[in-house]
């Protein structure tokens, strides 16, 4: 049973188990395309319509809440909906069960590619990359339209791209990242007033709780570092290389991307090649895009085992989101009614969108697009996606077999 406490959101009458919940999003992991926004519509008509497990208006605050922490918003989500349902073992049931399905076949995929071997100039692998440019064009596209619009927003969103394609790293990101939302602290208008849910978000947690989760969260991500420089671990540079991308990733999963690909590429761990095709591949499967921390993982074997070391990454990237979870809710209420947090987290919002343009262009076009035939591809899988709405994981599997087929 969770914990209750009088400064916790009320909680809903009937409650579940955790096998209930476990048994619930696995049928998600399963069949969840689409992306973070599709899932959250899964997770309505599944919860909220169907079942009924809460209110359309308790719904809502938890993905507000959601959308409003750094991480991938629809896992966030699922795991409030399991807390609030199970406590914190329908919170771990939530998170396994939406997200095994994926992770199994990208570890899977890790492997398949390291025997057949990830040749730069094989065909489905030309297919793949092309195909990761037409994806992440969309996302950034569609971001742009939500994050960046405006000329105080694009700005920022510009600014921040220089600032990643001048300092491809890491540093360069977060820095990107903190500036963006001192911009919109200083520059940008707050916007309208944070509506407010008046039942709550049903979530029990201390906020003893919250502040240890918070506490664990600023430890691991200053201390991790530190460790892995130390004692020149492998083990524990992967868990802070990934930890930290998981920590510092605003506006859904693509925005994994460029922090990824710093960690793993930029440190000589994963070759461009296979980094592209592995995040292809995680257009074609369903749950959450996170995942292809476990196809990085497989790729970086800890103690000589790739599953080792996908395990390693996937807890690690998704260990923030939990601890960032559990932290926020019982001081979800007075934070988004602030309008200091809401413009920082605007201007926020808006870096990511310049962070992701600049990995557009740097891996992902520069390795997506090596001839015009592939040129070609990209844009019929561009079109594909933004004119014709066919699902992802359609588009990279045509691709891929394209490619095969004709590259």
């Amino acid at each position: 049973m969770s914990e209750t406490d009088p400064t916790a959101a009320t909680a809903p009458a009937d409650r579940g188990t955790a096998g209930e919940v476990f048994g619930a999003f696995l049928l998600l992991g399963l069949t969840s395309f689409g992306g973070p926004v599709a899932h959250l519509g899964y997770f309505r008509e599944a919860f909220v319509v169907r079942r009924r497990w809460l209110s359309e208006a308790a719904y809502a605050d938890l993905v507000a809440l959601c959308q409003f922490l750094p991480g991938p918003a629809s896992s966030q989500v699922g795991m409030a909906l399991g807390l609030r349902r199970a406590g914190y073992a329908g919170m771990a049931a939530a998170w396994t069960a939406f997200t095994l399905p994926s992770a199994v076949l990208m570890a899977g995929f890790a492997l398949g590619v390291q025997a057949i071997g990830a040749e730069p100039g094989a065909g489905w692998l030309l297919g793949l990359k092309a195909a990761a440019v037409a994806v992440v064009a969309h996302a950034v596209l569609g971001m742009a339209a939500t994050l960046a619009a405006g000329r105080r927003p694009a700005t920022i969103a510009v600014a921040a791209l220089v600032l990643a394609l001048l300092v491809p790293s890491a540093l360069g990101q977060v820095a990107a990242i903190a500036l963006g939302a001192l911009a919109g602290l200083l520059w940008l208008s707050s916007g309208a007033s944070a509506d407010r849910d008046t039942t709550g978000a049903g979530v029990p947690v201390r906020r003893r709780t919250a502040l240890a989760c918070l506490a664990v969260f600023a430890v691991l991500l200053a201390g991790l570092p530190a460790a892995a420089a130390l004692t020149g671990n492998a083990a524990l540079g992967t868990a802070d290389g990934f930890y930290r991308a998981g920590s510092l990733v605003f506006g859904g999963g693509h925005v994994v991307l460029p922090l990824l690909e710093a960690e793993t590429v930029g440190s000589g761990a994963v070759d461009h090649t296979s980094f592209l095709a592995g995040y292809g591949a995680a257009q074609a499967v369903p749950g959450p895009l996170f995942t292809f921390a476990a196809y990085l993982g497989a790729l970086m074997p800890v103690a000589g085992s790739p599953l080792l070391g996908a395990a390693l990454a996937l807890v690690a990237v998704f260990l923030p989101s939990a601890l960032l979870v559990v932290g926020a809710l019982p001081f979800w209420e007075r934070l988004r009614g602030d309008a200091r947090a809401r413009r920082a987290l605007a201007g926020a919002g808006a870096a990511v969108v310049g962070i992701l343009a600049a990995a557009l262009y740097d891996p992902v076009f520069l390795q997506g697009v090596v001839s015009p035939a592939t040129m070609a591809l990209a844009a019929a899988a561009f079109v594909a996606l933004a004119v014709w709405r066919a699902p992802a994981w359609a588009v990279v599997a045509a691709s891929g077999a394209i490619g095969f087929l004709l590259l």
